[in-house]
């Protein structure tokens, strides 16, 4: 965030009558028919744990299907390396630019904000008084805390960012955090399937790759239903089956172009 908008959202002391139905609307879920704006908010939370799915999906599938067209130990170790290096730094590059473009939107859409603050305070403490109203509270009650909110600019802009946009303007994310994150989840993730080729060969490597997957698997299905909602068992079983179905895809099509195929 600009330092122009961290000042802008810098919280001042407020009347304390109103002090407790303040906090408990700014803390209220958004809801209301006409305030449909999306959480596009996001970090290193979320980079981690598709970052661990990203990277053991896709390295298992290629891993797998190299598998598949039986070749020397060696070449699986240097497929498998070279799709945990390319995957984590592509993921981590992707993360970067998508949190870089959203933080820049979202500061862009705090300083319009201010701006209509600023310009139209009167109609924008009408449109806070509706959200109220949209939760409950009777107009006159409504009104007066939206005027209470209006009162001061940086308190108007925290709370139109919460209620309109759906924002903290205080935590719109990290790029370079969620970047690393991403980085180091994607290379853990991508080398579970890789772990057994630096110990083992031949068949007994290739059921290590599925068994260690699997479970790992299963504990990223455990993480991501944090996110979801679902059920971890739900989760957890969805994880195991796309990356049984993306190995099996990939081992198919490795068996039957083989080596000689190359």
């Amino acid at each position: 965030m600009s330092n122009a908008v961290r000042r802008r959202v810098k919280r001042q002391p407020q009347n304390p009558i109103l002090a407790e139905l303040r906090d408990s609307a700014m803390n209220a879920p958004v809801i209301g028919s006409e305030h449909h704006h999306r959480d596009i908010q996001g970090g290193a939370a979320r980079a981690t744990v598709f970052g661990l799915s990203d990277g053991l999906v896709t390295n298992l599938a290629i891993i797998l299907g190299v598998v598949g067209a039986h070749p020397k130990p060696a070449v699986v170790r240097l497929v498998g390396l070279t799709g945990l290096l390319a995957g984590a730094f592509s993921m981590a590059a992707g993360e970067y630019v998508s949190m870089r473009a959203q933080s820049e939107l979202l500061e862009r859409e705090l300083t319009m904000e201010a701006e209509e603050i600023a310009r139209r305070p009167e109609a924008e403490r009408r449109e806070l008084a509706l959200i109220y109203e949209s939760r409950g509270l009777d107009r006159a009650r409504a009104a007066e805390l939206a005027r209470e909110m209006m009162r001061d600019p940086a308190t108007a802009l925290h709370t139109h960012a919460r209620e309109e946009l759906g924002i903290n303007p205080a935590n719109l994310g990290s790029p370079w955090q969620a970047s690393i994150a991403s980085l180091l989840a994607t290379a853990v993730g991508a080398l579970a399937p890789l772990l057994p080729w630096l110990f083992a060969r031949g068949m007994s490597a290739t059921i290590a790759t599925i068994v260690v997957s699997a479970v790992f698997a299963a504990g990223v299905g455990i993480a991501l239903s944090r996110f979801t909602g679902r059920s971890a068992i739900f989760a957890a079983a969805r994880q195991i089956g796309i990356c049984g179905i993306s190995a099996a895809i990939t081992y198919g099509v490795g068996t039957l172009v083989g080596v000689s195929g190359f």
